[in-house]
């Protein structure tokens, strides 16, 4: 009886060019985790642009986290049918122009819309990177150190979210967090 992992090839240890990825990859990861706590300081202002009602304040802050969560298992399954990178590059595209319908909303109504797709994009972009990275790190140690990574970005994202909207609605107005994507 012979064993049958002692005759499969060691994984290919990843070099500079899935390195290099992996950072370009982190980007998006960065701006969906960024969303969710950016609004933290600029709801103030945005309550006293947009006026909006009890009700839809909840819902311009709960939106997003709401179809991000919502829609992850489902953008994953779709990445595995269509392609990774093609629903990436559709995801960073809704992310993109969500964005800027985000920051000129012009009520309450469009603000919530537009924090909708922005949670639809964001769900096709986090599934879509973190299984880039499981294909372009075959070696164990070097997939545990880039999830690792991936991690920690998700993480530092959602720190600096509050951190940026503080400081981009003290110089400039609150549709500008959003122009950050």
């Amino acid at each position: 009886m012979t064993n049958p992992t002692a005759s499969r090839p060691a994984p290919a240890r990843a070099g500079r060019r899935e390195w290099t990825a992996l950072g370009v990859l982190m980007l998006p990861l960065l701006l969906v985790s960024m969303d969710v706590s950016v609004l933290y300081f600029a709801i103030p202002e945005i309550s006293a642009d947009l006026a909006p009602s009890g009700t839809q304040q909840l819902w311009i802050f709960d939106i997003y986290g709401f179809v991000l969560a919502g829609l992850l298992m489902t953008m994953g399954s779709l990445g595995d049918r269509i392609g990774r990178r093609r629903l990436l590059l559709a995801g960073a595209v809704a992310f993109g122009a969500a964005s800027l319908l985000a920051a000129y909303a012009d009520s309450a109504e469009t603000l919530i819309a537009a924090r909708a797709v922005l949670g639809i994009g964001g769900a096709t972009l986090m599934p879509s990177t973190m299984a880039l990275v499981r294909t372009m790190f075959t070696d164990p140690a070097q997939r545990a150190k880039a999830i690792g990574l991936w991690s920690g970005v998700m993480a530092a994202g959602v720190a600096l979210g509050s951190v940026m909207s503080g400081v981009l609605v003290e110089h400039f107005w609150w549709g500008s967090v959003f122009l950050v994507n």
